[in-house]
């Protein structure tokens, strides 16, 4: 099974990370790839962009080569209170805000603090997805927070490279992630968490957990690039026309 839409990846401009746009839209089309979001760290991160970048994003072009692009922001989640460090002008820049917890900006606290900011950050309404919420270092209440995102209409994201290079042990908490949210009946959104190009699109253990589980495909926001676009345009009553023609015609891989 193919997933035409990736969520989470990071560009040059997220220091640690290693590729360009260019090189994601040259893998887009090798991997079958038809809608990306760049989702690099957001300002408060230690080797992150400055916030004129994310202002800036508005000068992207929209299609390049046949493949749609996202401009988008992993956001951090900064307390107990909802706040996120995407704020001001960029968020008139940006179509889709991730957001979750890095120690440089908020060190692991305990479940109950934990799960706290991050249903406050789902209430705020800013936020679109929540980022690996399952990492061990941040343990959280799964049944609490896969409610309040379905109640938010928020997507829980399984994140692929938490089963290979980042969140060791994030295992048992994303199996049990996935089944809450299917309980819940909220949505999942898978994202590679690419630093380059070469893992672009690649939801191999993602798969995995979600056919163990037998999580149901349409409430996977990566199953088409409408059922994607939908979602952001009720969530923030916005479109993207440039995308109409391009996504009109296709369905979702489950139907």
């Amino acid at each position: 099974m193919k997933y035409p839409v990736d969520l989470h990846m990071h560009t040059l401009a997220s220091t640690h990370a290693y590729s360009t746009l260019r090189d994601y839209v040259l893998q887009a089309r090798q991997v079958g790839i038809r809608l990306l979001a760049i989702t690099d760290h957001g300002p408060d991160m230690a080797d992150a962009p400055h916030y004129w970048h994310f202002v800036n994003m508005r000068i992207w072009p929209r299609l390049v080569d046949g493949v749609g692009i996202l401009r988008g922001i992993e956001a951090n989640i900064k307390n107990i209170h909802g706040e996120i460090d995407c704020s001001g002008p960029m968020m008139d820049s940006v179509d889709m805000i991730i957001a979750g917890f890095h120690e440089p900006v908020l060190l692991p606290q305990d479940k109950v603090t934990n799960t706290a900011a991050m249903i406050a950050a789902m209430a705020s309404g800013k936020v679109h997805i929540i980022s690996h919420p399952g990492n061990p270092r941040y343990p959280v209440d799964i049944p609490a927070i896969a409610r309040a995102a379905a109640q938010y209409d928020v997507a829980l994201e399984l994140n692929n490279s938490s089963f290979t290079t980042s969140r060791a042990g994030s295992e048992p908490n994303c199996r049990a992630i996935v089944a809450a949210v299917k309980q819940a009946g909220g949505w999942l959104a898978l994202g590679s968490d690419s630093h380059t190009a070469f893992t672009l699109g690649n939801f191999e253990h993602c798969i995995r957990i979600m056919n163990e589980v037998d999580f149901p495909q349409e409430r996977v926001l990566n199953a088409s690039p409408q059922r994607l676009l939908s979602f952001l345009a009720q969530r923030t009553g916005k479109t993207i026309p440039e995308f109409a023609q391009l996504f009109s015609q296709r369905k979702p891989i489950d139907e």
